[in-house]
């Protein structure tokens, strides 16, 4: 489990598709092998660590592949880090799960005020669980929604996390992963049967 609060942006030192490894610093203080860590969003288990080179190792499957941007990541890339959660810590975000949804893709940012207002084109598997004020995460970073219709979502970036974040990176046509609050995910699943049976306003 996690925050969506990234701790650094990590770098991409090698990837051919199945074994990912990146570059860091501070995640490594206290990161074993078999740990969790979240890489843009995406939960996984770190195999190597090499301590001495600043870099951990992680193992991709094509499930983590077809439900993300992984597919586009390459030796440089930039990637927000997280890792998981410790019992008896503050939750500075939302609780994540590091599972992914699917990909969305940014169709504009603008700025505004002190601001950046992002609107992010989404599947209609993610927008049905997406509330207006509600949570979502995007690239690992936890982020409240401003607004939303049929096609997209909108969310407001303050400087700090577009400074600490691989937002500073993302232009139009990007693509970021994304996940929607777990919450919605549940109670939407709960209810699901009961909706034939209701009139239709």
């Amino acid at each position: 489990m996690f925050s969506g609060i990234i701790e650094e942006v990590g770098t991409v030192e090698s990837y051919d598709g199945k074994t990912l490894v990146v570059r860091a610093n501070q995640v490594l203080d206290d990161l074993k092998i078999s740990e969790s860590i979240m890489i843009a969003g995406a939960c996984l288990t770190v195999t190597e660590l090499a301590e001495n080179d600043s870099t951990f190792t992680v193992e991709t499957v094509p499930e983590t592949r077809t439900r993300t941007n992984f597919g586009e990541l390459g030796p440089g890339d930039s990637v927000n880090l997280e890792r998981s959660l410790r019992y008896g810590d503050r939750v500075g975000g939302h609780m994540v799960q590091g599972h992914v949804d699917g990909v969305g893709r940014i169709r504009s940012v603008i700025e505004e005020g002190n601001s950046r207002v992002i609107v992010i084109e989404a599947p209609k598997n993610i927008i049905t669980n997406v509330v207006e004020k509600g949570f979502i995460t995007v690239d690992g970073t936890s982020l409240t929604i401003v607004d939303k219709n049929s096609e997209s979502f909108s969310i407001a970036v303050i400087p700090y996390t577009y400074d600490h974040t691989t937002f500073n990176e993302r232009l139009k046509g990007s693509k970021v992963n994304l996940e929607a609050d777990v919450t919605v995910k549940y109670v939407a699943t709960l209810i699901e049967p009961y909706l034939g049976g209701l009139p239709k306003i």
